[in-house]
């Protein structure tokens, strides 16, 4: 069986991805950061920094990562 992983959040710097992951986790949603090594990072040519979740609890970690924005 495939898995599939959907993105439920890309930034621009690997900290603010992090917090997100870290967050979803902590609520018990496994999540990965993706993209976070750039060979210049230092420069700001990085791809986006995806946050990703299992398919089936996108729509929980999207719930979770708008309801962290409002809270900022």
């Amino acid at each position: 069986m495939k898995e599939e992983f959907k993105t439920v959040a890309t930034f621009n710097n690997v900290v603010s991805a992090r917090i997100v992951a870290e967050m979803l986790i902590a609520n018990g949603i496994p999540a990965a950061v993706l993209g976070e090594s750039s060979p210049y990072p230092s420069l700001g040519f990085t791809d986006p920094i995806e946050v990703k979740v299992d398919a089936a609890d996108y729509e929980t970690a999207k719930s979770l990562v708008a309801a962290s924005d409002k809270a900022e």
